[in-house]
């Protein structure tokens, strides 16, 4: 609300009938005296374009947040710039020039800080392991990125992976087989060298008591059956075993890592978590996305 004596400011648009003044109150003082640390535009589902390793590039369709900081000084951010911003880089959003948006947005809304966060489906061809039938795999896949003045740029990637385990003390007692469950990994890493979200997904499915298809034949489910049986791993052991991977890769300076198994007999989830911080990168930087 603008107090007595203020005036909002103006802008000109132009019309048939000539010019015409309008009201931008958007740009009036607000008198509250409080900072605002995101504002911008949530859940925009919007077609983009992502790197594919096989094929270069990936239609797919995203859902995107777009956030700025707003000073004490103004009343409101430009909705409508986010949306410009998006319709310029629609085809080109992806790890390689996701700075390039950042800076556009922070430039365009006059902003100390800028915030980027886009979730989308991955598909990739995956061959059966044995009789070799294909079959599109779905991978959920998030990238958030930040810039700011005293901070610099920050990027991570997020990949979900459904994966298969079978539980070792099960098959510890048992006299014969073992309960095995569906689960999903969910991997967020920070990286010197660009990565592909199909290395990341590799760093979860090698580790899993066997990889999730999308089309099985007999000896394919055979096969899958009893790779994961030769293979029982807990939740903890699927975090750790990642996390092993992860720490013998020097281009990795952070990464969080957790599994969720859906228990087949039990009325509850079986879940464990890892974070860890390598290298220059500490815990005073920005903090890791929340989990999706």
């Amino acid at each position: 609300m603008l107090r007595k004596g203020d005036k909002p400011q103006h802008l000109w648009l132009p019309t048939a009938a000539g010019d015409q003044r309008l009201s931008d109150i958007q740009n009036s003082r607000d008198h509250r005296n409080i900072n605002i640390d995101k504002v911008g535009v949530k859940n925009i589902r919007y077609p983009v374009t992502v790197l594919d390793r096989a094929h270069g590039g990936q239609h797919t369709v995203a859902s995107i947040n777009m956030f700025v900081n707003l000073p004490k000084e103004f009343k409101g951010t430009h909705m409508s710039r986010f949306i410009e911003i998006l319709n310029e880089h629609h085809g080109e959003i992806h790890i390689r020039n996701f700075a390039t948006i950042l800076e556009t947005m922070k430039n365009r809304l006059q902003a100390e800080s800028a915030h980027l966060e886009v979730t989308f489906p991955y598909f990739i061809k995956k061959q059966s392991p044995v009789s070799d039938a294909s079959g599109l795999m779905e991978y959920g896949c998030r990238l958030v990125g930040s810039l700011s003045a005293d901070r610099g740029h920050d990027l991570v990637a997020q990949v979900s992976v459904p994966i298969t385990t079978v539980c070792p003390c099960s098959k510890e007692i048992s006299e014969f087989g073992a309960h095995n469950q569906r689960g999903v990994v969910r991997l967020a890493v920070r990286f010197e060298r660009f990565v592909w979200l199909e290395e990341l997904i590799q760093f979860v499915e090698k580790e899993a008591s066997c990889d999730v298809y999308s089309v099985l034949k007999r000896p394919d489910e055979k096969y899958v059956t009893e790779k994961a049986h030769d293979n029982p791993k807990f939740v903890e052991d699927v975090v750790r075993d990642i996390a092993s991977r992860l720490e013998e890769d020097p281009n990795i300076t952070w990464y969080s890592v957790d599994a969720e198994n859906f228990e087949s007999i039990h009325n509850h989830s079986a879940y464990a978590f890892i974070e860890r911080y390598k290298g220059n990168f500490s815990a005073s930087d920005d903090d890791p996305p929340e989990k999706t």
